[in-house]
Protein backbone atom coordinates (compact mmCIF):
# COMPACT_ATOMS: atom_id res chain seq x y z
CA UNK A 1 0.00 0.00 0.00
CA UNK A 2 1.14 3.73 -0.74
CA UNK A 3 2.03 5.24 2.38
CA UNK A 4 -0.94 7.98 1.51
CA UNK A 5 -4.58 7.96 -0.48
CA UNK A 6 -2.99 8.16 -4.24
CA UNK A 7 -5.58 11.51 -5.79
CA UNK A 8 -5.26 11.50 -9.57
CA UNK A 9 -8.00 11.81 -12.71
CA UNK A 10 -9.09 9.88 -15.72
CA UNK A 11 -7.41 12.66 -18.33
CA UNK A 12 -10.14 13.47 -20.64
CA UNK A 13 -8.41 15.81 -23.08
CA UNK A 14 -9.86 18.93 -23.67
CA UNK A 15 -9.62 19.37 -27.71
CA UNK A 16 -11.52 16.47 -29.27
CA UNK A 17 -12.45 14.27 -26.54
CA UNK A 18 -10.95 10.85 -26.94
CA UNK A 19 -10.89 11.31 -30.83
CA UNK A 20 -7.50 13.30 -30.32
CA UNK A 21 -5.74 10.42 -31.18
CA UNK A 22 -6.52 11.42 -34.47
CA UNK A 23 -5.28 14.54 -34.50
CA UNK A 24 -2.97 13.91 -32.03
CA UNK A 25 -1.21 17.62 -30.43
CA UNK A 26 1.30 17.08 -27.84
CA UNK A 27 1.18 21.18 -26.78
CA UNK A 28 -2.54 20.89 -26.48
CA UNK A 29 -2.02 17.49 -24.15
CA UNK A 30 0.75 19.22 -22.67
CA UNK A 31 -1.40 22.24 -21.72
CA UNK A 32 -4.17 19.60 -20.31
CA UNK A 33 -1.70 18.21 -18.01
CA UNK A 34 -0.58 21.03 -17.08
CA UNK A 35 -3.49 22.21 -15.52
CA UNK A 36 -3.71 18.64 -13.94
CA UNK A 37 -0.71 18.91 -12.18
CA UNK A 38 -1.82 22.39 -10.94
CA UNK A 39 -4.12 21.03 -8.63
CA UNK A 40 -1.34 18.74 -6.75
CA UNK A 41 -2.81 15.21 -8.35
CA UNK A 42 -0.58 12.52 -8.72
CA UNK A 43 -1.92 10.23 -11.30
CA UNK A 44 -3.88 9.83 -14.56
CA UNK A 45 -5.85 7.44 -16.32
CA UNK A 46 -5.58 7.67 -20.00
CA UNK A 47 -7.63 5.94 -23.19
CA UNK A 48 -5.81 4.66 -26.05
CA UNK A 49 -9.21 3.75 -28.27
CA UNK A 50 -9.17 0.54 -29.59
CA UNK A 51 -9.72 1.00 -32.72
CA UNK A 52 -7.96 3.71 -33.45
CA UNK A 53 -4.40 1.64 -32.45
CA UNK A 54 -5.34 -1.51 -33.74
CA UNK A 55 -7.54 -1.44 -36.64
CA UNK A 56 -6.68 -4.62 -37.92
CA UNK A 57 -6.12 -7.64 -36.06
CA UNK A 58 -2.60 -7.98 -37.62
CA UNK A 59 -2.13 -3.77 -37.29
CA UNK A 60 -1.03 -2.45 -34.11
CA UNK A 61 0.00 0.84 -35.73
CA UNK A 62 3.67 2.20 -34.43
CA UNK A 63 2.39 5.68 -34.88
CA UNK A 64 -0.27 5.34 -32.18
CA UNK A 65 1.81 3.70 -29.99
CA UNK A 66 4.77 6.68 -30.13
CA UNK A 67 1.59 8.95 -28.89
CA UNK A 68 0.80 6.74 -26.20
CA UNK A 69 4.24 6.91 -25.13
CA UNK A 70 4.94 10.94 -25.84
CA UNK A 71 1.93 11.38 -24.06
CA UNK A 72 3.55 9.43 -21.05
CA UNK A 73 6.25 11.31 -20.83
CA UNK A 74 4.39 14.39 -21.30
CA UNK A 75 2.79 13.00 -17.77
CA UNK A 76 6.04 12.27 -15.79
CA UNK A 77 7.98 15.83 -16.96
CA UNK A 78 4.64 16.74 -14.75
CA UNK A 79 5.25 14.54 -11.76
CA UNK A 80 1.97 12.67 -13.36
CA UNK A 81 2.04 8.55 -13.02
CA UNK A 82 0.23 7.08 -15.94
CA UNK A 83 -2.34 3.77 -15.50
CA UNK A 84 -3.39 3.22 -19.12
CA UNK A 85 -6.48 1.56 -20.20
CA UNK A 86 -5.76 -0.96 -23.15
CA UNK A 87 -9.58 -2.18 -24.77
CA UNK A 88 -11.69 0.95 -25.29
CA UNK A 89 -14.29 -0.23 -25.37
CA UNK A 90 -16.56 1.72 -24.43
CA UNK A 91 -16.47 5.32 -22.98
CA UNK A 92 -19.27 8.07 -22.00
CA UNK A 93 -21.96 5.76 -23.82
CA UNK A 94 -20.08 4.82 -26.71
CA UNK A 95 -18.88 1.70 -28.15
CA UNK A 96 -15.57 1.79 -29.64
CA UNK A 97 -15.00 -1.87 -31.15
CA UNK A 98 -12.49 -2.62 -34.32
CA UNK A 99 -14.48 -3.60 -37.63
CA UNK A 100 -12.78 -6.87 -37.52
CA UNK A 101 -14.94 -8.05 -34.31
CA UNK A 102 -18.32 -6.53 -35.49
CA UNK A 103 -21.09 -7.21 -38.31
CA UNK A 104 -19.69 -8.98 -41.45
CA UNK A 105 -16.61 -9.99 -39.12
CA UNK A 106 -18.54 -10.74 -35.81
CA UNK A 107 -16.99 -12.84 -33.45
CA UNK A 108 -17.06 -13.17 -29.19
CA UNK A 109 -14.86 -10.48 -27.76
CA UNK A 110 -14.34 -13.12 -25.08
CA UNK A 111 -13.90 -16.89 -26.80
CA UNK A 112 -13.50 -16.61 -30.47
CA UNK A 113 -9.41 -17.61 -30.38
CA UNK A 114 -8.24 -15.56 -33.06
CA UNK A 115 -9.61 -11.89 -31.09
CA UNK A 116 -8.63 -13.64 -27.92
CA UNK A 117 -4.71 -13.47 -29.85
CA UNK A 118 -5.20 -9.81 -31.24
CA UNK A 119 -6.19 -8.74 -27.79
CA UNK A 120 -3.35 -9.84 -25.97
CA UNK A 121 -0.72 -8.89 -28.72
CA UNK A 122 -2.43 -5.24 -28.59
CA UNK A 123 -2.38 -4.88 -24.65
CA UNK A 124 0.97 -6.70 -24.78
CA UNK A 125 2.55 -3.93 -27.22
CA UNK A 126 0.82 -1.24 -25.20
CA UNK A 127 2.40 -2.52 -21.87
CA UNK A 128 5.86 -2.82 -23.53
CA UNK A 129 5.95 -0.04 -25.04
CA UNK A 130 5.56 1.18 -21.55
CA UNK A 131 7.35 -1.49 -19.65
CA UNK A 132 10.68 0.84 -19.19
CA UNK A 133 8.84 4.58 -18.29
CA UNK A 134 9.33 5.03 -14.68
CA UNK A 135 5.57 7.04 -14.34
CA UNK A 136 4.41 4.09 -15.82
CA UNK A 137 1.94 2.45 -12.94
CA UNK A 138 0.75 -0.17 -15.21
CA UNK A 139 -2.44 -1.46 -17.61
CA UNK A 140 -6.05 -1.81 -16.92
CA UNK A 141 -7.63 -4.44 -19.46
CA UNK A 142 -9.82 -2.23 -20.47
CA UNK A 143 -12.95 0.50 -19.73
CA UNK A 144 -15.82 -1.23 -17.81
CA UNK A 145 -15.57 -4.53 -20.43
CA UNK A 146 -18.27 -6.66 -18.63
CA UNK A 147 -20.79 -4.43 -20.69
CA UNK A 148 -20.16 -6.42 -23.41
CA UNK A 149 -21.33 -9.46 -21.68
CA UNK A 150 -24.91 -9.21 -20.63
CA UNK A 151 -27.40 -6.63 -20.86
CA UNK A 152 -28.76 -3.91 -20.85
CA UNK A 153 -25.88 -3.44 -23.53
CA UNK A 154 -28.00 -3.87 -26.84
CA UNK A 155 -25.64 -6.72 -28.35
CA UNK A 156 -23.58 -8.65 -25.68
CA UNK A 157 -21.13 -11.32 -26.21
CA UNK A 158 -22.93 -13.58 -23.95
CA UNK A 159 -20.36 -15.73 -21.90
CA UNK A 160 -20.31 -18.04 -18.93
CA UNK A 161 -18.49 -17.08 -15.99
CA UNK A 162 -15.59 -19.50 -16.25
CA UNK A 163 -15.67 -18.14 -20.13
CA UNK A 164 -15.02 -14.65 -18.65
CA UNK A 165 -12.10 -15.73 -15.92
CA UNK A 166 -10.49 -17.43 -18.45
CA UNK A 167 -10.50 -13.91 -20.70
CA UNK A 168 -9.38 -11.83 -17.63
CA UNK A 169 -6.17 -14.17 -16.68
CA UNK A 170 -5.36 -14.32 -20.48
CA UNK A 171 -5.38 -10.51 -20.64
CA UNK A 172 -3.70 -10.36 -17.80
CA UNK A 173 -0.71 -12.53 -18.00
CA UNK A 174 -0.31 -10.62 -21.77
CA UNK A 175 0.03 -7.52 -19.79
CA UNK A 176 2.73 -8.43 -17.44
CA UNK A 177 4.55 -10.14 -20.14
CA UNK A 178 4.69 -6.96 -21.99
CA UNK A 179 5.62 -4.91 -18.72
CA UNK A 180 6.82 -7.48 -15.71
CA UNK A 181 6.51 -6.28 -12.20
CA UNK A 182 3.78 -2.84 -12.58
CA UNK A 183 0.19 -3.29 -11.13
CA UNK A 184 -2.40 -5.09 -13.94
CA UNK A 185 -5.69 -5.02 -13.41
CA UNK A 186 -9.27 -5.27 -14.86
CA UNK A 187 -11.78 -2.79 -14.43
CA UNK A 188 -15.83 -3.65 -14.32
CA UNK A 189 -18.90 -1.39 -14.13
CA UNK A 190 -21.01 -2.12 -10.97
CA UNK A 191 -23.05 -5.22 -12.68
CA UNK A 192 -20.00 -6.71 -11.60
CA UNK A 193 -21.34 -6.44 -7.79
CA UNK A 194 -24.77 -5.83 -8.04
CA UNK A 195 -26.47 -7.84 -11.64
CA UNK A 196 -27.42 -11.41 -10.80
CA UNK A 197 -26.94 -12.70 -14.38
CA UNK A 198 -23.87 -10.59 -15.54
CA UNK A 199 -20.68 -13.23 -16.23
CA UNK A 200 -18.16 -10.90 -14.73
CA UNK A 201 -18.18 -11.06 -10.88
CA UNK A 202 -17.62 -10.02 -7.43
CA UNK A 203 -14.55 -12.76 -7.33
CA UNK A 204 -12.99 -12.23 -10.88
CA UNK A 205 -13.04 -8.19 -9.71
CA UNK A 206 -11.66 -9.44 -6.05
CA UNK A 207 -9.15 -11.90 -6.75
CA UNK A 208 -7.78 -11.22 -10.26
CA UNK A 209 -5.26 -8.61 -10.65
CA UNK A 210 -2.66 -6.90 -8.39
CA UNK A 211 -5.90 -4.52 -7.54
CA UNK A 212 -9.06 -4.24 -6.60
CA UNK A 213 -10.85 -2.23 -9.08
CA UNK A 214 -14.48 -0.46 -8.40
CA UNK A 215 -16.66 2.42 -10.38
CA UNK A 216 -19.07 4.00 -8.33
CA UNK A 217 -21.43 5.99 -10.00
CA UNK A 218 -24.90 7.25 -8.11
CA UNK A 219 -27.51 7.30 -11.20
CA UNK A 220 -27.43 3.37 -10.77
CA UNK A 221 -30.76 4.38 -8.37
CA UNK A 222 -28.68 5.59 -5.77
CA UNK A 223 -29.49 9.44 -6.02
CA UNK A 224 -32.84 8.81 -7.63
CA UNK A 225 -33.98 6.71 -4.45
CA UNK A 226 -32.40 8.72 -1.73
CA UNK A 227 -31.25 11.87 -3.18
CA UNK A 228 -27.74 13.68 -3.41
CA UNK A 229 -27.07 14.45 0.11
CA UNK A 230 -28.60 11.05 1.59
CA UNK A 231 -25.61 8.90 3.30
CA UNK A 232 -26.28 5.93 0.65
CA UNK A 233 -25.14 9.04 -2.24
CA UNK A 234 -22.43 10.44 -0.57
CA UNK A 235 -21.35 6.79 0.92
CA UNK A 236 -21.77 5.18 -1.85
CA UNK A 237 -17.90 4.79 -3.50
CA UNK A 238 -16.93 3.56 0.41
CA UNK A 239 -19.78 0.92 0.04
CA UNK A 240 -18.05 -0.54 -3.17
CA UNK A 241 -14.63 -0.44 -1.79
CA UNK A 242 -15.81 -2.26 1.71
CA UNK A 243 -18.30 -4.72 -0.55
CA UNK A 244 -15.42 -5.72 -2.72
CA UNK A 245 -13.41 -6.71 0.38
CA UNK A 246 -15.74 -9.64 1.17
CA UNK A 247 -14.39 -11.88 -2.10
CA UNK A 248 -10.86 -10.84 -1.76
CA UNK A 249 -8.38 -13.57 -0.97
CA UNK A 250 -6.27 -11.29 0.83
CA UNK A 251 -7.25 -9.91 3.69
CA UNK A 252 -5.72 -6.15 2.85
CA UNK A 253 -5.59 -6.21 -0.81
CA UNK A 254 -5.75 -2.86 -2.20
CA UNK A 255 -8.62 -1.33 -3.98
CA UNK A 256 -8.45 1.69 -6.01
CA UNK A 257 -11.86 4.00 -6.56
CA UNK A 258 -11.10 4.06 -10.27
CA UNK A 259 -13.91 5.97 -11.22
CA UNK A 260 -15.88 8.50 -9.52
CA UNK A 261 -17.81 11.64 -10.49
CA UNK A 262 -21.50 13.78 -9.81
CA UNK A 263 -23.41 13.41 -12.46
CA UNK A 264 -26.13 15.62 -13.52
CA UNK A 265 -28.72 16.36 -13.21
CA UNK A 266 -28.44 14.77 -10.40
CA UNK A 267 -26.03 16.46 -8.93
CA UNK A 268 -26.77 19.56 -10.21
CA UNK A 269 -23.60 21.32 -10.90
CA UNK A 270 -23.92 24.01 -8.54
CA UNK A 271 -23.78 20.68 -5.73
CA UNK A 272 -21.05 19.05 -7.34
CA UNK A 273 -18.20 20.06 -5.40
CA UNK A 274 -20.23 19.39 -1.97
CA UNK A 275 -20.78 16.19 -3.29
CA UNK A 276 -16.75 15.13 -4.52
CA UNK A 277 -16.22 16.58 -0.63
CA UNK A 278 -18.89 14.25 1.23
CA UNK A 279 -18.19 11.55 -0.99
CA UNK A 280 -13.99 11.51 -0.76
CA UNK A 281 -14.39 12.46 2.92
CA UNK A 282 -16.55 8.85 2.94
CA UNK A 283 -14.19 6.56 1.10
CA UNK A 284 -11.02 8.50 2.22
CA UNK A 285 -11.83 6.44 5.76
CA UNK A 286 -11.51 2.92 3.74
CA UNK A 287 -8.76 0.86 5.14
CA UNK A 288 -6.63 -1.04 2.23
CA UNK A 289 -7.54 2.41 -0.34
CA UNK A 290 -5.55 2.58 -2.80
CA UNK A 291 -6.22 5.68 -4.68
CA UNK A 292 -9.30 7.67 -5.88
CA UNK A 293 -9.37 8.94 -9.52
CA UNK A 294 -12.07 11.43 -9.91
CA UNK A 295 -14.02 11.53 -13.27
CA UNK A 296 -13.24 13.64 -14.94
CA UNK A 297 -10.07 16.52 -15.88
CA UNK A 298 -12.23 18.26 -18.85
CA UNK A 299 -15.33 18.94 -19.48
CA UNK A 300 -16.75 17.77 -23.14
CA UNK A 301 -16.95 20.34 -25.67
CA UNK A 302 -20.49 21.33 -26.54
CA UNK A 303 -19.18 21.26 -30.13
CA UNK A 304 -18.99 17.27 -30.03
CA UNK A 305 -22.41 15.88 -30.49
CA UNK A 306 -24.87 13.32 -29.03
CA UNK A 307 -23.61 12.97 -25.91
CA UNK A 308 -25.85 11.65 -22.73
CA UNK A 309 -26.02 15.78 -21.28
CA UNK A 310 -24.36 14.76 -17.83
CA UNK A 311 -21.39 13.88 -20.14
CA UNK A 312 -20.66 17.76 -20.43
CA UNK A 313 -20.03 19.12 -17.60
CA UNK A 314 -18.37 16.11 -15.38
CA UNK A 315 -15.06 17.67 -15.65
CA UNK A 316 -13.13 19.54 -12.60
CA UNK A 317 -12.22 21.98 -15.63
CA UNK A 318 -14.25 23.20 -18.59
CA UNK A 319 -13.02 22.42 -22.05
CA UNK A 320 -11.33 25.37 -21.76
CA UNK A 321 -9.30 24.28 -18.73
CA UNK A 322 -11.04 26.87 -16.96
CA UNK A 323 -11.32 25.13 -13.13
CA UNK A 324 -14.24 24.66 -10.93
CA UNK A 325 -15.01 24.54 -7.72
CA UNK A 326 -14.75 20.43 -7.82
CA UNK A 327 -11.21 21.02 -9.02
CA UNK A 328 -10.59 23.15 -5.66
CA UNK A 329 -12.35 20.57 -3.76
CA UNK A 330 -9.81 17.75 -5.31
CA UNK A 331 -6.84 19.78 -4.97
CA UNK A 332 -7.31 20.26 -1.08
CA UNK A 333 -7.84 17.02 -0.72
CA UNK A 334 -4.72 15.78 -2.05
CA UNK A 335 -2.76 18.30 -0.22
CA UNK A 336 -4.16 17.17 3.35
CA UNK A 337 -2.53 14.08 5.18
CA UNK A 338 -5.74 12.16 6.79
CA UNK A 339 -4.48 9.48 9.61
CA UNK A 340 -4.89 6.09 9.00
CA UNK A 341 -8.13 4.89 9.09
CA UNK A 342 -8.70 2.42 11.57
CA UNK A 343 -9.94 -1.67 11.25
CA UNK A 344 -13.75 -1.90 10.43
CA UNK A 345 -14.76 -4.59 12.84
CA UNK A 346 -18.12 -4.88 12.40
CA UNK A 347 -18.95 -6.39 9.11
CA UNK A 348 -22.24 -6.93 7.58
CA UNK A 349 -23.33 -10.75 6.03
CA UNK A 350 -23.55 -10.32 2.14
CA UNK A 351 -24.16 -13.73 0.24
CA UNK A 352 -21.54 -15.32 -1.90
CA UNK A 353 -23.79 -16.69 -4.37
CA UNK A 354 -23.39 -14.68 -7.38
CA UNK A 355 -26.96 -14.87 -8.18
CA UNK A 356 -28.24 -13.33 -5.41
CA UNK A 357 -25.61 -10.11 -5.65
CA UNK A 358 -28.56 -8.10 -6.36
CA UNK A 359 -29.77 -8.18 -2.55
CA UNK A 360 -26.28 -5.58 -2.81
CA UNK A 361 -27.59 -3.24 -5.09
CA UNK A 362 -29.50 -0.35 -4.70
CA UNK A 363 -32.91 -1.04 -2.97
CA UNK A 364 -32.06 -4.51 -1.76
CA UNK A 365 -32.12 -5.13 2.08
CA UNK A 366 -28.03 -5.99 2.43
CA UNK A 367 -27.76 -2.20 0.36
CA UNK A 368 -30.38 -1.00 2.70
CA UNK A 369 -28.77 -2.47 5.68
CA UNK A 370 -25.45 -1.35 5.05
CA UNK A 371 -26.58 2.19 5.24
CA UNK A 372 -28.38 2.01 8.00
CA UNK A 373 -25.43 1.24 10.06
CA UNK A 374 -23.45 3.63 8.25
CA UNK A 375 -26.43 6.19 9.03
CA UNK A 376 -25.97 5.39 13.08
CA UNK A 377 -22.46 5.67 12.79
CA UNK A 378 -20.60 2.61 12.23
CA UNK A 379 -17.83 1.84 10.04
CA UNK A 380 -18.99 -1.27 8.74
CA UNK A 381 -17.02 -3.54 6.23
CA UNK A 382 -18.68 -7.29 4.62
CA UNK A 383 -18.07 -10.36 4.79
CA UNK A 384 -19.18 -13.76 2.92
CA UNK A 385 -22.03 -15.49 4.58
CA UNK A 386 -19.66 -18.61 3.66
CA UNK A 387 -16.83 -16.68 5.94
CA UNK A 388 -18.90 -15.51 8.27
CA UNK A 389 -18.17 -18.24 10.87
CA UNK A 390 -14.42 -18.86 9.51
CA UNK A 391 -12.67 -16.91 12.54
CA UNK A 392 -9.35 -16.96 11.23
CA UNK A 393 -10.58 -15.38 7.79
CA UNK A 394 -12.37 -12.49 10.73
CA UNK A 395 -9.25 -12.04 12.53
CA UNK A 396 -6.81 -11.65 9.73
CA UNK A 397 -8.99 -8.55 8.63
CA UNK A 398 -9.55 -7.39 12.04
CA UNK A 399 -13.15 -7.82 12.59
CA UNK A 400 -14.99 -8.75 15.95
CA UNK A 401 -18.54 -8.19 14.81
CA UNK A 402 -20.70 -10.37 12.55
CA UNK A 403 -24.67 -9.02 11.87
CA UNK A 404 -26.95 -9.51 9.37
CA UNK A 405 -29.29 -7.71 7.34
CA UNK A 406 -32.34 -9.31 9.28
CA UNK A 407 -30.65 -8.06 12.62
CA UNK A 408 -29.78 -4.32 11.41
CA UNK A 409 -33.37 -3.48 9.52
CA UNK A 410 -36.37 -3.15 11.24
CA UNK A 411 -38.68 -5.92 11.16
CA UNK A 412 -41.88 -5.14 8.86
CA UNK A 413 -45.20 -4.84 10.44
CA UNK A 414 -47.53 -7.39 11.19
CA UNK A 415 -44.86 -10.20 10.19
CA UNK A 416 -41.54 -11.67 10.29
CA UNK A 417 -38.34 -11.28 8.30
CA UNK A 418 -38.10 -14.13 5.99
Amino acid sequence: MPPAVRFGVNYTPSQGWFHHWLDFDLDSVRADLDSIAALGLDHVRVFPLWPYFQPNRTLIRPRAVEQLVALADAAGERGLDVNVDGLQGHLSSFDFLPAWTRTWHRRNLFTDPEVIDGQAAYLRTLAAALAGHPHFTGMTVGNEVNQFAAGPHPDPDRITAEEAERWLRRMLTACAEGAPGRLHLHASYDAAWYQDDQPFTPAHSARLGDLTAVHSWVFNGTAQRHGRTSVPAEHHAAWLVELSKAWAEEPHRPVWLQEVGAPAPLVPAEHAAAFADATVAAVRDCPDLWGITWWCSHDVSRDLADFPELEYGLGLFTHDRKPKDIARVLAEAARSRHDPPAVRAAALVVPADPARRSLCAPGGPVFDAFFRLVADGARPTTVLDTRADDQNHLAARGITEVVTPDQVLPTPQGGTRS
